[in-house]
């Protein structure tokens, strides 16, 4: 509720227009805010699922309002849409794996990372911080949750975009390694988590990097995904 008031009090104060769909006097409307947080996740289904991949689920399709949303929220700075964002994921981190509040383990969201250069450039990690907005959320609805950024680039990778489905698998393909919290990996329930789902080569490189680190990857969760299952 704080953040719900704090987004108000910046919207009355500095009049802007809905990312999602342009309405006035505000940076993110109740109904394109809706379509994010009270979604039904589904299934991802990318046309040619690369070996290796684990089951995916997708808060919402990848489209308008969750794409100018992801856009605005990465490539813009709007750091407030983190929070819906973060929810939208929670919902998906739910379906990939039903967790209840009275559970041993916690659940491990291990964000997919940005390189060094990409984070500079931003002025920030959104992947990251969209991680740690659905572990709060999470954490609010009873579910233990921790969110652990074990993963890191071990080389450089071309630009994917442009990049068929097998070219995005060669380019990826031992591009992570786990350069920490090898012990925590193994404590919890771990998920893949990331903004965005196209081909899936991306989640299968981060889980040959996190089973060769010894954690069993459960799924993978993301708040949109180019390709759902019905």
């Amino acid at each position: 509720m704080p953040v719900r008031l704090l987004d108000a009090a910046l919207d009355l104060l500095l009049p802007a227009a809905c990312v999602g769909c342009g309405v006035a006097r505000t940076q993110l409307c109740p109904d394109c805010r809706g379509q994010l947080t009270a979604a039904e996740p589904l299934r991802a289904r990318p046309a040619h699922p690369p070996p290796g991949l684990p089951e995916i689920y997708a808060a919402v399709r990848y489209g308008d309002p969750a794409r100018q949303v992801l856009l605005a929220h990465k490539e813009r700075g709007a750091l407030r849409l983190a929070a819906p964002l973060g929810q939208a994921l929670a919902l998906a981190v739910r379906a990939a794996f039903p967790a209840t509040p009275r559970q041993e383990r916690p659940l491990l969201l291990v964000p997919m990372p940005s390189t060094t250069h990409t984070t500079r450039a931003r002025g920030h990690n959104p992947t990251l911080r969209v991680a740690r907005a659905a572990a709060s959320a999470l954490r609010g609805a009873g579910v233990p949750t921790r969110v652990v950024p074990a993963l890191r680039h071990a080389r450089a990778v071309a630009d994917q975009s442009g990049l068929d489905a097998a070219a995005r698998q060669r380019n990826l393909r031992g591009a992570l390694t786990v350069h920490a919290h090898r012990t925590r990996l193994r404590e919890g329930h771990v998920l893949v988590v990331d903004d965005l789902v196209t081909t899936g080569a991306s989640i299968v490189e981060a889980t040959r990097a996190l089973a060769e680190a010894g954690a069993d990857v459960l799924a993978g969760a993301v708040v949109a995904a180019t390709q759902l299952r019905d």
